[in-house]
């Protein structure tokens, strides 16, 4: 029997309250990416909602990474590396952002795929949207077109796709 995605991560996701600072619950997807039939059906319906229409998956550090690989292998495209700031060599984009507990700056190595490609952005988590909004931005600077965004939770309640527009967002959950 094959197990919904949703059903993989409603069963293995852990939280955790008042970290990283009080207050916060912090929603752990490591358990449900140490599952290896979880991570297939992620990673297959993240796949198959965009399906022909990217050239390219990028994604945001860390977890993103994970993501990004997977998808990126099961439809034979690049993969990007969108990284926290002093992390890549050479010429970068640089973009910077406010998180939910702060602020940090992601960046991206220019001239890696022909200018118009499109690429997917893939997360863990869309929560207030600054992260995957940053992205956007670098992906459109570096002559991209964003094709829409993959994430696989969504806490719904801090209206993190408001930041990023008309784009399509597929969500395995919303909590």
């Amino acid at each position: 029997m094959i197990v919904p995605a949703a059903q993989h991560v409603h069963t293995l996701l852990a939280s955790y309250p008042d970290f990283p600072l009080p207050g916060i619950l912090f929603r752990d997807l490591n358990p449900v990416f140490a599952d290896a039939l979880a991570f297939r059906a992620i990673i297959d319906e993240l796949t198959e909602r965009y399906r022909g229409q990217f050239d390219a998956v990028a994604g945001i550090e860390a977890r993103g990474f994970l993501l990004a690989a997977g998808i990126g292998y099961a439809a034979g495209c690049a993969v990007l590396a969108v990284r926290k700031g002093g992390k890549l060599p050479g010429t970068v984009l640089a973009e910077e952002y406010d998180l939910e507990y702060g602020s940090a700056r992601l960046e991206l190595e220019v001239g890696q795929l022909p200018a118009g490609s499109r690429v997917l952005i893939v997360d863990d988590v869309l929560a207030t949207g600054g992260t995957v909004a940053a992205t956007a931005r670098l992906i459109e600077r570096a002559g991209y077109t964003m094709v829409g965004v993959g994430v696989v939770l969504e806490l719904a309640d801090l209206d993190g796709r408001s930041r990023i527009g008309d784009t399509p967002v597929h969500t395995i959950i919303s909590l």
